[in-house]
């Protein structure tokens, strides 16, 4: 067993008592399921006749009547009845477990969206898949399967034990004292069984997230010729899932082989002891067989034991996961008051902003002072790490400020609902992801229904129109995952697009030109600046060409704001800004003398 398995064994008591919660999950359809429960029962009734129908046959067979029509008419409707009931006690019993994991598949999702940077910083996508897919399947799996065979074998015991004590009762007693056996077996096993689990289910949510990771990083493993070395890497992983898996099946087949054991044993000593009443006269022969098939009616759910406590405890594991996401906290909280503007104009201000990520020592944002008028243009500008992210998703609080910090005209951005905040206060990530679906429909993500108009207006505004009409589906072509088969310029102009097309009173633009010429920033800028005259927008960006265009600017770096004023302003002082405006400026006089060079030449 491996050391993570060892490391996060669980008891029977604490898997139960996940798999009690899900009980919250199966309330609604408690009605379904009891009509399933009924009809086993009624189903064991009808199967109890066939052994008590046929008793009463071979008796009279051996008294020397043979006129068993009834027993043998009654044994046919019985087999058909129980036929009948059985059919529907598995429909509304399978029903049941589609609808708890089509519940749970929601609800897991639903509080996925909203979890903050911290939580996807500790669960990987993979792992998250794991638990959507795999762990839902098991809880599945549990009802829709393992609660049937729990309620055969408790019908069974019951109506078996009766029976078999109603015939005889010598008998029935010599099978008792295995049970406690039986009983402590399962105990040992299933306990031995969560620990395995428990061990298998990490290891197939590592396998999920080598997977994610590997896929989605394709184009730098084969770029960088590392085809062998990720399938080496892949082998280790999927090794380590078999491993995990092949202990599992050994504690399984363990149970499953031990049973048939205990049953073959039972059945020597009923064709023992019972033959030998039979021959005394004790026992008519009839009821011996009858007794024999209620051995077998009993015996044969506890066959399958092993099966049983594996479902048990793989379930009980899944549940465990599932709710340590579903115990998990959203990082942010919408708690809106009705006293917040319902329409946001624009203005932003920012007070003795500071801002520690959770482990860091260091300050991301210390002390930041910033206020912003509906139509300004601000230029954020710095070091990587100076903070500037970290900044921005405070504003729309992907990352939550602390109270009174932050405000949006006047009203602290904790006082919006989240959905009016970021619907009123566009933000375009600085990673350009796209869903792979059309082009027209990663356009209009927030609102499907625009016109055409307004998205080849957002097109041309982002410089994306003529790239649009050169594909051959233009706004129906389907970019792939991630956008995988547009350039980095495409993607960024696209996810500027998106953002555009919104026509938000603040707009925030976290480094969208980094992958596009000077040329197009310039047509880009542009556009922003006629289109956005009495909206605020604020940029990141490191060229001071872009920088220019802005009516504020501001530099961090280390978390606090060293300069702060206009292009002009900036350059006066001599500092960070000047210094860089000089680097590019040099950088861009050389670009162009070598390619006047090439020309001449």
């Amino acid at each position: 067993m491996s050391e993570f398995a060892l490391e996060n064994s669980q008891t029977t008591s604490s898997v139960t008592a996940s798999l009690w919660r899900v009980r919250t999950f199966i309330n609604p359809y408690r009605n379904r399921l009891l009509l399933g429960i009924f009809a086993f029962g009624v189903a064991r009734v009808f199967e109890a006749m066939v052994p008590v129908l046929t008793a009463v046959a071979i008796n009279q067979i051996a008294e020397g009547d043979y006129q068993v029509g009834w027993p043998v008419a009654g044994i046919f409707v019985a087999v058909v009845a129980r036929y009948l009931v059985v059919t529907l006690a598995r429909f509304s019993v399978r029903r049941v477990g589609l609808a708890v994991a089509f519940d749970l598949r929601q609800s897991l999702y639903q509080c996925l969206q909203l979890q903050g940077s911290e939580f996807f910083a500790q669960y990987s996508i993979g792992d998250m898949m794991t638990r959507a897919v795999a762990d839902i399947a098991l809880i599945q799996r549990l009802i829709s399967w393992g609660t049937i065979l729990v309620i055969i074998l408790v019908y069974a015991s019951v109506v078996g034990f009766s029976f078999m004590l109603y015939y005889s009762p010598v008998l029935t007693l010599l099978l008792l004292p295995p049970m406690p056996f039986v009983f402590f077996y399962a105990q040992y096993s299933a306990r031995k069984m969560g620990v395995a689990s428990a061990d298998v289910q990490q290891r197939l949510s590592d396998l999920g997230t080598h997977t994610q990771e590997n896929l989605s990083g394709i184009r730098t493993i084969q770029a960088m010729v590392q085809e062998n070395n990720e399938i080496k890497r892949f082998a280790k992983t999927n090794q380590a899932y078999a491993d995990a898996f092949y202990d599992q099946g050994q504690i399984n087949s363990a149970m499953t082989a031990w049973m048939p054991t205990l049953a073959a044993i039972c059945s020597l000593t009923i064709i023992g002891y019972g033959g030998n009443l039979v021959l005394n006269g004790t026992l008519p022969i009839g009821d011996f067989v009858a007794f024999f098939m209620f051995v077998n009616m009993v015996v044969q759910p506890f066959r399958v034991a092993g099966f049983i406590v594996n479902l048990f405890q793989r379930a009980g594991v899944a549940s465990s996961r599932l709710f340590e996401v579903f115990d998990r906290q959203p990082e942010i909280f919408d708690q809106p008051r009705s006293t917040a503007p319902r329409q946001i104009k624009g203005n932003i201000q920012i007070k003795n902003l500071s801002y520690r990520y959770p482990g860091s020592e260091q300050l991301a944002l210390d002390c930041i002072n910033l206020e912003i008028q509906p139509g300004d243009t601000v230029a954020i500008m710095g070091r990587v790490g100076a903070g500037k992210t970290t900044l921005l998703k405070q504003i729309v609080r992907l990352i939550d400020p602390a109270p009174d910090q932050i405000f949006v005209d006047h009203t602290a951005v904790a006082e919006y609902p989240l959905s009016q905040l970021r619907a009123q206060v566009a933000l375009v990530p600085q990673d350009p992801f796209l869903f792979a679906e059309p082009l027209k429909d990663n356009l209009t993500y927030d609102d499907p229904a625009r016109t055409l108009d307004a998205i080849w207006q957002a097109a041309t505004s982002a410089d994306l129109k003529d790239t649009i009409e050169e594909f051959p589906d233009q706004l129906d072509t389907l970019i792939g995952e991630r956008g995988v088969t547009l350039s980095g310029g495409q993607k960024q102009r696209a996810t500027l697009a998106r953002g555009l097309i919104r026509n938000a009173p603040v707009l925030i633009l976290d480094d969208c030109f980094s992958a596009v010429d000077t040329e197009t920033e310039e047509h880009i800028l542009s556009e922003l600046k006629r289109l956005r005259r009495q909206q605020s927008t604020l940029l990141v960006s490191h060229r001071v060409s872009t920088a220019r265009h802005a009516d504020q600017i501001v530099v961090l770096d280390q978390g606090r704001i060293i300069e702060h004023g206009s292009h002009t302003e900036l350059l006066a002082l001599g500092g960070y800004y000047a210094e860089l405006e000089r680097v590019q400026r040099e950088g861009a006089e050389q670009e162009d003398l070598r390619h006047f060079r090439q020309r001449s030449s």
